[in-house]
């Protein structure tokens, strides 16, 4: 240790160093009479080559007569001379003459340095100086041992004393203090080892602790080690630099505190995920704890209340994730902390310990331990468009410092960007209500009664983040006991993608009663959807339901026929009566409103029994898995299909991937019926009118075979008609069918595309009366065509 002097007895203003000078000796004559070694090192020249010489030779420039001068003051003088070196150049030197009286004999001592090394050297000592003296940056050594023997002015100022410290180990300075480090985090004697072993410096580490100056406030330095060594190279000890970083640290704190929040908070658009990320973000940085503070109202999605005294029926939610929050009633006292923020706007900061018995305070933790008292808290109102939707509790305890200015700055700018997410979750939440109450209202809220299909059906939203979507699903009776069978998906997400779904379910509807057949009601339903296309283009906006996608099917149960077609859908999945799964080959055609390519129909003969799954692609596909995978899984599932439809359509939902639904997921199973051959009667009539009578005759055996007799005369009457009317304006044969189902079907088929129309006929007419009889006995009438012609039908009630 008394290798290295102490701070307070290092004089930097110490004279030249004589064995660094060249000195000679000049007598009363201007003669050299005294040469030294550091003279001959200076300027190469010998003892022997200059003693007894008049000095002036040795001066490259400078007259002989300022030298004299020089010599014969009785001072000591000194001035900047030109030497003459040995090799021939001149030196420019800064030389000092001292008169020297010794028994009589005058003398001059002169002493010589290279001017331009000399200023270097004095540079150095005023920078020594400085760093000692007047440098905000922390010097301290430490010898071998790693014990403290000096430290400069910034050091002495930051341990409120260096003397005290002399002797002592490193870790006495700063007993609780850590480096900051992303990783593993060295404790300073290792840091310090690992220097003195390796001799690699370290730089720039961020250490964390209190001063003993300032035991209140945590500091960060910048501190960097060096290993010293002497001349032979051996270790004296280490060298360390520390420079006080804490308020720059801190504003890269906080840069990247509101750079995560930006990134984090109301991303979610869900009002307790909002609360969530706010705390996942400010602990444990800014605060300890962070509690939030709402209206029902607010985490409902509804519009805050207004006119309510501040504080009053609000839900807290505490805790650190969504799951994790806990919901508990709260109110503040009018003269409490949180009241004033509330009612004026304005974060009010409050550094007295909490009351345990105050209610305002959070329930205790969930793992059942005591929680800390806070000793410093920060209340910030939650503003939006210049509403409050709550308050925001940043809570100190195991942090000992108060909330500063600056923190309380960024608590706001947190509070903003919370409230803002907060604002956005509830908007979003009470549009998500609505679009799902739309979407849900808009649906079949049951399936009309039919006879040639068993039905099972699920509906899932998507994820509320994502909003719901535009799938729907339908089933319609038809005329001749078929059945119509749909799905389909609108493009986008929101209110606008539910009320284009209603609207295009509606038109599905109101297309399929009209008995066209699949590729000819999406051909329709495709030109009604590029003319709405183009109207909105037209009036600026959105083109919502372009690229709509829809799968239309009708099946007989008669002869167990199914046709379908499809405008860029799945094709549906069969799985027979045995459970074995086919897929269509056929590619569907191109989305509704493109007008591109037409639409094929596809023929299926299903034996009673089958089990056809249309869905829609939220059920076979996600984020994660591609749809041939998810038709794989869901064609799995369907050679279950001896189980009843609800748990074949359960199994399915199950199957889908875990977590959060990226799409609506729509799933309509049908199990296929067929008549039996004793419910339908066929007769094939030829085209005389003689046989009219005969039709009449046919039908009320039939009817009475059935056990049908009460319907015996309007059935006739309806049966006449029809038939008579084939047979006056179509060539060939007219089939007559009647069907006994959930009523009594007669359809009469002719090979003439043309339509009667219903009329009121004059009373001076006697014909045009035919289709408005049928019209009055029967409960519906229609008329569908088919490839080979038309089919007039008529539904009778069963009483």
């Amino acid at each position: 240790m008394d290798r290295f002097p102490n701070a307070a007895n290092v004089d930097f203003h110490s004279p030249l160093d004589l064995s660094k000078a060249a000195v000679a000796v000049l007598d009363a004559d201007g003669l050299v009479s005294g040469w030294a070694s550091s003279a001959q090192r200076l300027l190469g020249h010998r003892p022997e080559d200059v003693l007894g010489l008049p000095a002036a030779r040795l001066l490259a420039a400078t007259p002989g007569q300022r030298l004299s001068a020089l010599c014969g003051a009785h001072k000591p003088r000194s001035a900047v001379l030109d030497l003459r070196c040995l090799d021939g150049r001149a030196l420019r030197a800064a030389v000092t003459f001292s008169p020297l009286a010794n028994r009589g004999v005058a003398a001059t001592v002169v002493v010589a340095a290279d001017l331009e090394a000399l200023r270097g050297w004095e540079a150095q000592l005023a920078m020594l100086q400085g760093l000692a003296t007047e440098s905000s940056v922390g010097l301290t050594i430490f010898d071998t041992d790693k014990r403290v023997v000096w430290g400069n002015a910034s050091t002495d100022m930051e341990l409120a004393g260096i003397a005290q410290y002399i002797g002592r180990p490193a870790e006495d300075l700063f007993p609780e203090g850590e480096f900051i480090s992303r990783h593993h985090s060295p404790d300073e004697d290792q840091v310090m080892e690992h220097v003195m072993a390796t001799g690699e410096p370290i730089m720039g580490m961020h250490y964390r602790g209190r001063a003993p100056a300032d035991p209140v406030r945590e500091h960060v330095w910048s501190c960097s080690y060096h290993r010293l060594v002497d001349a032979r190279g051996e270790p004296l000890g280490l060298f360390e630099e520390s420079l006080d970083i804490t308020d720059r640290y801190r504003a890269q704190e906080r840069l990247s505190l509101l750079v995560r929040a930006g990134k984090r908070i109301g991303a979610s658009l869900d009002v307790r995920r909002t609360a969530a990320e706010l705390a996942d973000v400010a602990v444990p940085q800014l605060a300890d704890e962070v509690l939030v503070d709402l209206p029902p109202a607010v985490i409902e999605g509804r519009q805050p209340p207004t006119g309510s005294a501040p504080g009053h029926n609000l839900l807290r939610m505490h805790g650190r994730t969504p799951e994790d929050f806990r919901t508990s009633a709260v109110s503040y006292p009018p003269s409490s902390p949180q009241a004033l923020s509330l009612a004026t706007s304005r974060p009010v900061v409050d550094d007295f310990p909490s009351d345990p018995s105050d209610p305002s305070d959070p329930p205790e933790a969930p793992d059942g331990r005591g929680r800390a008292a806070a000793h410093s808290c920060l209340f910030v109102p939650l503003l939006t468009r210049d509403a409050v939707l709550g308050l925001a509790t940043f809570r100190r305890s195991s942090n000992p410092d108060p909330f500063g200015p600056e923190e309380q700055t960024l608590a706001v700018e947190l509070a903003e960007r919370a409230a803002v997410g907060i604002d956005n979750a509830r908007r979003y939440t009470s549009q998500h209500a609505a679009a799902l109450v739309l979407q849900r209202s808009l649906l079949p809220q049951h399936l009309p009664e039919q006879s040639a299909v068993e039905v099972a059906y699920r509906y899932l939203p998507a994820d509320s983040r994502v909003g719901v979507g535009g799938d729907w699903f339908d089933l319609i009776p038809l005329s001749g006991a078929r059945v119509g069978l749909t799905v389909g998906d609108v493009v986008g997400h929101g209110v606008h993608a539910a009320a284009t779904m209603g609207r295009l379910r509606a038109t599905v509807r109101t297309l399929a009663l009209l008995d066209l057949d699949p590729a000819e009601l999406l051909t329709r339903l495709d030109g009604l959807v590029a003319q709405e296309s183009e109207h909105r283009a037209d009036d600026g906006a959105s083109a919502e339901g372009l690229g709509v996608t829809c799968l239309y099917a009708i099946y007989d149960p008669v002869g167990g026929r199914c046709v379908w077609a499809s405008a860029g859908h799945p094709p549906p999945i069969v799985s027979d009566a045995g459970g074995s799964v086919a897929l269509s080959a056929l590619a569907p055609g191109p989305p509704l409103g493109l007008g591109s390519l037409p639409y094929e129909n596809v023929e299926l003969s299903l034996a009673g029994g089958s089990v056809v799954a249309f869905f829609t692609d939220g059920v076979v596909e996600d984020r994660h898995t591609d749809i041939d995978t998810g038709i794989d899984r869901l064609a799995h599932v369907l050679t279950w299909q001896r189980c009843p439809l609800e748990e074949l359509c359960d199994r399915a939902l199950s199957a889908l991937p875990p977590g959060p639904q990226a799409d609506d997921a729509t799933l309509l199973l049908v199990r296929t019926r067929r008549l039996e051959s004793d419910r339908v009667a066929d007769l094939e009539l030829p085209s005389d009118p003689a046989l009219v009578a005969h039709a009449r005759t046919v039908t009320e055996r039939q009817l009475e075979t059935w056990g049908l007799s009460d319907l015996s005369f309007n059935a006739a009457l309806v049966v006449s008609e029809l038939v008579t009317n084939s047979i006056r304006y179509a060539t060939g044969p007219v089939l007559l069918r009647l069907i006994r189902d959930r009523c009594l079907l007669c359809e009469v088929s002719d090979k003439v595309h043309t339509a009667p129309h219903l009329r009121r006929a004059r009373r001076d007419e006697e014909g045009g009366r035919g289709l408005f009889l049928v019209a009055q006995v029967s409960q519906r009438w229609g008329t569908r065509y088919t490839s080979s012609g038309k089919t007039i039908w008529a539904e009778l009630a069963i009483p």
